[in-house]
């Protein structure tokens, strides 16, 4: 089978990966200089199923444990260290109540904080411990993930492209992986921004993501190594790229000065902002027309759901499987 896989961000890198795992001959079509350089090069990279439980439908979950296999063996430095949920006192409600919301935790106390964090000891008197959650690094990620598919996949990567020229060499299935640039064709796509920033301070040190439950924004830092931490992120309802506001800025430092003191002494080295592609529900789709599929809609669950995708995107077009979870457009009868 001969495919082409338009667009290189985390969605279409592992739908290559799941097609040459099936023996496809496969070209990845992307438009910019390098892969992962959209909306995929913000993400936290944080691979917590159950505590997106808080907030998403079921389903995402489901994609969820599945991609997390699926990173633990396909890319290097993957650590398994759980995630941190933690809340100011006052805000302790605001705990319980994402403790009802999900699964898979453990209730720690002030002296469990300690011992799994030891630079905020003192600083929390409870929180949910998530033990089997980990998180990756996106772009080293999505930077070995490339590596394989060309040295160990024979993938072909056309960079600066455009996927749609009259010029391609004809394929058997086109894997549409455009993002909110798919519009043209998924006219129910909405773009969220959201916005980040990288910290580095060598005041602290975390192991894990920590989720700072503020009662403005609740934010996540994500340890990065060598003293970085990546701070996410807005929701925010427009599909304008690039421009971080005062405002995200002030809330995303003020919760994480929360955390702890010394991150209000931290270099900021990085701020940035992208737009991720969303469906009305916030859940996503494979959808097929013609010989093409379209694997969209992500929204803010990209390296936790791309994967489960991927595999089902590849079953669909070798198999004919139908994944109800993710095609039916009606969501209500499951």
């Amino acid at each position: 089978m001969r495919v082409r896989i338009v667009g290189g961000g985390v969605a279409g890198l592992t739908c290559a990966h799941a097609f040459a795992e099936r023996g496809a001959q496969v070209t990845l079509i992307e438009r910019k200089t390098a892969t992962g350089q959209g909306c995929s090069w913000y993400a936290g990279g944080m691979l917590a199923p159950w505590c997106e439980r808080e907030s998403a439908e079921p389903i995402i979950a489901e994609l969820g444990f599945e991609s997390l296999d699926y990173w633990r063996r396909a890319v290097p430095d993957v650590p398994n260290e759980g995630s941190l949920v933690l809340a100011p006192p006052r805000d302790l409600p605001d705990l319980k109540r994402f403790s009802r919301r999900t699964q898979g935790y453990e209730w720690v106390d002030g002296a469990g904080i300690a011992a799994l964090e030891p630079d905020l000891e003192g600083r929390f008197d409870q929180g949910l411990f998530f033990p089997t959650e980990a998180h990756l690094e996106p772009r080293k990620a999505l930077a070995a993930l490339t590596r394989k598919l060309v040295d160990e996949h024979q993938v072909t990567i056309r960079y600066e492209a455009d996927g749609f020229d009259e010029g391609e060499t004809p394929a058997d299935v086109v894997v549409d992986c455009r993002g909110l640039a798919a519009r043209d064709v998924l006219a129910d796509l909405r773009g969220v921004k959201g916005e980040m920033l990288v910290l580095y301070s060598t005041e602290i040190s975390l192991k894990r993501p920590v989720r700072m439950l503020h009662p403005r924004i609740p934010v996540y830092i994500v340890p990065r190594g060598d003293g970085h931490f990546m701070i996410g992120a807005t929701s925010i309802e427009n599909d304008e790229r690039g421009r971080v506001t005062g405002r995200s800025m002030l809330e995303l430092l003020s919760a994480t000065y929360a955390l702890h003191p010394a991150f209000g002494e931290a270099e900021i080295v990085e701020i940035g902002a992208d737009v991720r592609p969303a469906y009305p529900d916030n859940i996503p789709r494979l959808r097929r027309r013609g010989n093409t599929i379209y694997v969209n809609g992500l929204y803010r669950h990209g390296f936790l759901a791309a994967p489960a995708l991927a595999r089902r995107a590849a079953a669909l077009a070798f198999d004919g499987t139908y994944f109800p979870e993710v095609m039916d457009e009606d969501r209500r009868e499951w």
